[in-house]
């Protein structure tokens, strides 16, 4: 149940991720617009799977907001390799395909194996009592 689970707040995060990107490239088509984007997505897409992944994956509940503050953290510093992961495929995907929704599908991708890697990560470092 909890593989499902994880699975399902991942490809939500993976929609929210791009909505934002989407959103973002609505709003700026500029200079580096591709990475504004990528970044507004990380942000929106961390902020939503931590919520999820701390509540209803790992059933943690912090002890206060000092405490939730240091889990936030550390579940953001797992995702740091995880995001290089993702942002590598989307890029890639976006230089060598001709299709302006070729970025979008590298993005999948590489947030499908961000995740997978993640979850590890989360489980053995960040939510480990």
């Amino acid at each position: 149940m909890i593989a499902f689970r994880y699975v399902l707040f991942a490809i939500i995060s993976t929609i929210v991720n791009l909505l934002f990107q989407y959103l973002s490239f609505e709003l700026y088509s500029g200079f580096l617009a591709l990475y504004l984007a990528m970044f507004v997505g990380t942000l929106a897409g961390l902020v939503l799977k931590y919520v999820l992944d701390k509540k209803y994956i790992f059933f943690h509940t912090p002890k206060n907001k000092k405490d939730d503050g240091k889990k936030f953290m550390l579940y953001s510093l797992m995702g740091v390799f995880t995001t290089f992961i993702f942002w590598a495929f989307e890029i890639v995907f976006d230089l060598f395909f001709i299709d302006e929704n070729a970025k979008y599908l590298g993005a999948i991708i590489g947030l499908s194996i961000g995740y997978i890697v993640k979850y590890n990560l989360d489980k053995k470092f960040v939510f480990k009592d």
